[in-house]
């Protein structure tokens, strides 16, 4: 496997998410998805199916990050392939394989959203961009915080969310951040919803944060 240090951070991502996957994230030779895709036209998946995921690998293929806090680390790189659904539903494609054996998916919506899928799709973010940035923002609140304190189950229900404002970059679904006065809120609902087990909910909550440590 071929690595290589990234020199064209993607657009569309913050200071924070850019100076992130410069520092910390390298490329790796991923899927090329013109290789396959007469076969996948073949298989009946629509050609503008494939264009979005020639898009994506473009963009994101081969992309390699430090492991999320949760998901057993996310995918071990962006990199499209295997894609699935119907015309009525829309269709999904593989954002990359897992890092470690977890059941379920990290797929692409039909809207470009970032997610789990296990029988059932759960969107964690609208975009990849939200991915990206929630994982740099993890990063960024583990450095600065003096204090960190992790939340499971029905006790992530009782966390009083009324005086923060949510963290609009990282496009919060399923998972969300909120910034209060002094203080960041991770929270992923993601497995919860997929596998419909509620114990699985989990909040991380960043405290003791000055302004660089809220916004920078």
């Amino acid at each position: 496997m071929n690595l290589d240090l990234i020199n064209d951070v993607p657009d569309g991502l913050t200071r924070r998410a850019r100076s992130f996957v410069s520092a910390h994230g390298i490329k790796v030779d991923g899927n090329q998805v013109g290789q396959h895709r007469r076969r996948w036209l073949d298989l009946e998946v629509p050609a503008a199916v494939i264009d979005r995921m020639t898009v994506f690998q473009e963009r994101w293929g081969g992309l390699l990050l430090p492991p999320a806090p949760q998901y057993d680390g996310g995918p071990k790189y962006l990199d499209p392939d295997s894609p699935e659904g119907t015309t009525s539903e829309g269709w999904w494609f593989e954002a990359g394989m897992q890092r470690t054996a977890v059941p379920f998916s990290f797929m692409i919506g039909p809207a470009g959203e970032f997610g789990i899928h296990a029988g059932s799709w759960t969107p964690l973010h609208a975009t990849v961009e939200g991915w990206v940035e929630s994982l740099a923002l993890s990063h960024h609140a583990s450095m600065w915080a003096r204090k960190t304190v992790k939340v499971t189950g029905d006790d992530v229900k009782r966390i009083t969310l009324d005086a923060y404002e949510a963290v609009p970059e990282v496009a919060g679904l399923a998972d969300n951040w909120w910034r209060g006065t002094d203080s960041l809120v991770a929270i992923y609902s993601g497995e919860a919803e997929c596998l419909s087990f509620p114990s699985a909910r989990v909040a991380m909550i960043y405290s003791g944060l000055d302004e660089w440590g809220l916004y920078g």
